[in-house]
């Protein structure tokens, strides 16, 4: 019995994510508000019905690649800041790691950069929930650099806010460019890199 159980969790788990898939591919060309089940469903092989057993809605999918497009960057996140190296090789490290995860995650980044202002209330929400838990990691590890003595906690988390939002628009520039010239990936690591320097400059006149 306990075999036969788990044989329908792992077909149950491949279905879930056949789902997943399905729907991040269609959304390479609408919007999710836009996106209709039997779609995702027919995209699967699997009857409408069935897609229930996995989402209440086409909202609740939504969150969940939200989870799975940005619940796995948390670890890159703070690698990123609270790396070895003075600020002008972590910024260098920001925006090559950056740079990597839009070359190898281009529909997750492009469902985020449309669906953050979209018109699904609970999957902006989680958007804005996860950006917010990077902005609070990003200060935490902020928080132990010698360059963050005598800052308070608000400062720091305004901080980090800046450095997220510059990630979220170097990742969609960098979106723009895969089908490009390699120079103009270049113009945009060049760019993304000169804006995370102001941002580290201005940090170290805020207290002055």
């Amino acid at each position: 019995m306990s075999h036969t159980l788990g044989i329908r969790q792992v077909q149950k788990q491949k279905t879930r994510q056949a789902l997943l898939d399905a729907a991040l591919g269609l959304l390479e060309d609408q919007s999710l508000s836009s996106l209709g089940l039997r779609e995702v469903t027919r995209a699967v092989g699997v009857a409408p019905t069935a897609f229930y057993r996995h989402f209440r809605s086409t909202a609740d999918l939504g969150i969940a690649l939200v989870e799975e497009a940005l619940g796995s960057l948390h670890p890159m996140i703070g690698t990123t800041v609270s790396g070895s190296g003075d600020s002008e090789d972590r910024i260098v490290r920001a925006v090559d790691l950056i740079a990597g995860h839009v070359q190898a995650q281009p529909a997750h980044v492009r469902f985020i950069a449309r669906e953050r202002h979209g018109g699904v209330q609970p999957v902006r929400e989680a958007i804005r929930d996860q950006l917010a838990r990077f902005a609070e990691e990003v200060r935490d590890a902020l928080a132990e650099q010698p360059e963050s003595e005598g800052w308070t906690e608000e400062d720091l988390l305004m901080l980090a806010g800046l450095y997220v939002d510059q990630m979220l628009v170097t990742a969609s520039q960098f979106l723009e460019t895969l089908d490009a010239p390699a120079a103009r990936r270049e113009e945009v690591a060049h760019l993304a890199t000169r804006r995370m320097r102001l941002i580290a400059i201005g940090r170290g006149h805020w207290l002055a």
